[in-house]
């Protein structure tokens, strides 16, 4: 059965994203609701989200449930894609830290990265290191993927 984040890594990405229940605009200037949702150009244009099989109109903002909601659903695809690469054994905290990464680099820089080749080789003891090399954007270090990284590298290392 395929594995799912847990509470911990939920509220790993709530300590990151924040949680906000109006759209507000990402320090990149994108507009953003709930936990780090990034309102697609469709969403921005109706004024809609569907979250599950419901139609939200979030203009008037989106309760604490709907942001929750809408993080599981945004997760969908990291979770898929550490589920289908991962071929070795994973406990729960690993397989967040891991969703979290893909989460945040793509999945398909996840599934072509050093970090799975090496996991998938049993080599566990490398991902932390792997994971610190993942920060940086345009070729700068930014301060927050490296703080991101070590929260990510904490909960690997954190027993379930």
């Amino acid at each position: 059965m395929p594995m799912k984040v847990g509470l911990r890594g939920k509220n790993l990405f709530k300590d990151w994203e924040g949680l906000v229940t109006h759209v507000y605009l990402d320090s990149g200037g994108a507009p953003t609701i709930g936990i780090g949702h990034l309102l697609t150009q469709s969403e921005r244009t109706s004024g809609k989200i569907i979250i599950g099989d419901q139609v939200c109109i979030y203009r008037d903002g989106f309760t604490e449930q709907q942001c929750w909601d809408l993080l599981d659903q945004d997760l969908d695809g990291a979770e898929r894609a550490v589920n289908e690469a991962v071929t070795v054994p994973l406990n729960q905290n690993q397989f967040d830290a891991l969703v979290s990464f893909t989460f945040n680099v793509g999945t398909g820089a996840f599934r072509g990265s050093t970090l799975l080749r090496l996991l998938n080789a049993g080599q566990y003891e490398e991902v932390p290191a792997q994971l610190r090399r993942w920060n940086k954007d345009n070729g700068h270090v930014v301060q927050g993927l490296v703080n991101r990284r070590e929260k990510e590298i904490a909960l690997w290392i954190t027993p379930a």
